[in-house]
């Protein structure tokens, strides 16, 4: 009687724990200042926020969050890196910002982890996102070239994987505009240059290019 009693309070520990929410929540806006370039001389003027799970700080993140469901978004993760020199005997570490990728946040488990996109710059890179499909220019392994690339959350593989033409220097996927989706039917439009302009159709897990006919519709 006396295991039955202790087990039933064991395993009802373990449902309450299981059962508690968790709060997700961002804390203030500060400015900083990012270095970016290939010598690091670009300087660029940004706001920072730290993400807090249960009133810890998990992260620290810059621009929108992107709402997929009620339980769950994603978030640019910004990360701080120490930038002094080993030669340098400082107390304190030298900290420089230096932009990420994307996080998955799970406001149900209160779990933070990392959305992998193959090919993705976080410096030049713009990703847009609609539902749990995500659109962006990368760049190649070799990074000679440029990228169209369309991720669905969750996907180890890419459903659109498709060169754009040699990459242009420090520029990297810069040079290509963010991508502009549409629903109903769902399809995402790739700008790289003026006059290149690819859209694709998005069906399930299949992207395939839009024809003429498609793409004048709305």
């Amino acid at each position: 009687m006396v295991r039955l009693m202790v087990s039933c309070l064991l395993f009802s520990g373990v449902i309450l724990a299981a059962a508690k929410p968790h709060v997700v929540s961002f804390g203030k806006w500060t400015p900083v200042k990012v270095f970016s370039g290939s010598d690091g001389s670009k300087i660029n003027d940004m706001k920072v926020r730290p993400l807090y799970v249960d009133a810890r700080m998990k992260e620290f993140t810059f621009g929108s969050a992107h709402e997929i469901t009620e339980h769950l978004f994603v978030v640019r993760r910004i990360v701080r890196v120490n930038d002094s020199l080993p030669q340098e005997a400082a107390a304190i570490p030298r900290w420089a910002w230096q932009p990420a990728g994307w996080l998955e946040v799970d406001r149900v488990s209160g779990r933070v982890s990392g959305v992998s996109l193959p090919g993705f710059d976080p410096e030049s890179s713009s990703a847009s996102w609609y539902r749990d499909y995500v659109a962006y220019c990368g760049i190649s392994d070799d990074e000679k070239k440029t990228i169209a690339v369309v991720m669905q959350l969750g996907q180890r593989k890419p459903v659109l994987k498709k060169s754009l033409g040699e990459a242009s220097g420090d520029a990297g996927a810069a040079d290509c505009a963010e991508p502009v989706w549409q629903r109903q039917p769902a399809r995402v439009m790739f700008v790289a240059r003026p006059d290149q302009k690819l859209t694709f159709s998005v069906r399930s897990r299949a992207v395939e290019a839009a024809s003429e006919e498609d793409e004048g519709t709305e």
